[in-house]
């Protein structure tokens, strides 16, 4: 399948999210939301975007553009999963008695109460494992050591458990099978964008062979997170007795801690230098624990996502009554595609359903990988 205009694309930084059972796809002006149906069709849905540094210019700067993007991708993301759920009809069944009377006590639907308590939870959860009980434990560990002198190795101290915590979070989520499932299209998302990236027609058989360790992904911008995290608060942050100042003053830092991680992990990204690859190499490894070896069918719903995204929607595909396009073979998504003369492409999308799913990860790509925006 020529791509000539994917080609064109290619160099254009795609971020992604994986949703439950799909892809999300960010292109500069669009986002595209594809996900899988039980019946095996894709249903898909396409927004425009525009990044809120083309309205105001200075949430464009270094730093700021950082925490600009870092509250963003936040909002976006739970957006996104709760709209993948939509899509694939999950929250269809007859709300109970209690939730229609909450519904109509807050006049909201139930999904965005939903959601909201889900946010609010997600909040408190994030500030109890990574922020409280780091802090508690720098309060003990001051009460053994109180010499300022040592206030940097505390930092240090609380700033390893602040990751172990992730890495024990991380495991603990995938022993969930449907979580696990999302780091398969986590993979699916990376290898897409590798494959973009270096101007292939957008197929499994091109996408497999990459790797799905990314070096923009967001797994290793929460590394860089937490590392920059213990700099910026032994520097700045308030080292004294008071466990609530000291936990404030780590919260207020957060989105300048956030704003340098960007910036951080943009320049690790772009850059192939031997030192920026040593640099970038503990986040790489840490996405072995988000991201797992996809099938063809979950590339091929990220390489949807990926084609709407950057073309729009394909023409003459049906639609569901919420609007969403259907697709039945992933490749009427690209532009270029032309279906076989005579069948209208009926034949092409049977062999596709009927064609076999290797879910095996092949051999990783050449170590030299040019940098992208994975997510």
């Amino acid at each position: 399948m020529a791509n000539q205009k994917q080609s064109a694309c290619g160099r254009v930084d795609i971020g992604g999210q994986a949703v439950l059972e799909g892809v999300m796809m960010k292109a500069p002006d669009a986002i595209a939301i594809s996900v899988r149906r039980p019946d095996g069709t894709i249903v898909t849905r396409r927004t425009p975007y525009e990044p809120l540094s083309k309205k105001h210019p200075w949430m464009g700067w270094p730093v700021i553009r950082g925490i600009v993007n870092f509250v963003t991708m936040l909002s976006m993301g739970m957006s996104v999963l709760q709209q993948s759920t939509d899509m694939l009809g999950m929250l269809d069944e007859e709300p109970s008695k209690f939730e229609k009377w909450l519904s109509k006590k807050l006049g909201k639907g139930i999904d965005k109460i939903v959601m909201a308590v889900a946010i609010v939870l997600a909040v408190i959860l994030s500030i109890g494992l990574f922020f409280v009980i780091p802090e508690l434990f720098a309060r003990l560990l001051k009460a053994w050591m109180p010499d300022p002198s040592v206030n940097w190795l505390i930092n240090l101290l609380s700033g390893i458990l602040r990751i172990l915590i992730l890495i024990g979070y991380i495991l603990f989520c995938a022993r969930v099978p449907d979580v696990r499932r999302t780091f398969e299209y986590h993979g699916a998302e990376h290898k897409t964008v590798y494959c973009n990236e270096h101007g292939l027609p957008l197929t499994p058989e091109n996408a497999q062979p990459f790797t799905t360790l990314h070096p923009r992904c967001g797994t290793s911008f929460l590394l860089i997170v937490f590392v920059i995290s213990i700099v910026l608060f032994t520097l700045v942050g308030y080292q004294g007795e008071n466990f609530f100042l000291r936990l404030g003053s780590r919260l207020l830092l957060l989105p300048f801690v956030a704003g340098i991680s960007y910036e951080a992990l943009k320049a690790l990204a772009h850059s192939e230098s031997r030192l920026a690859r040593i640099l970038r190499w503990p986040g790489m490894q840490m996405q072995r624990l988000t991201t797992r070896p996809p099938t063809d069918e979950m590339l091929e719903v990220a390489i949807v996502s990926m084609n709407v995204a950057l073309h729009g929607l394909p023409k003459g595909c049906e639609t569901t009554p919420e609007g969403y396009t259907v697709i039945r073979d992933y490749r009427v998504a690209d532009p270029s595609y032309t279906p076989p003369a005579g069948d209208g492409g009926e034949a092409a999308a049977e062999a596709v359903a009927e064609a076999p799913v290797e879910a095996g990860q092949p051999a990783e790509p050449p170590a030299e990988q040019p940098a992208g925006a994975a997510e």
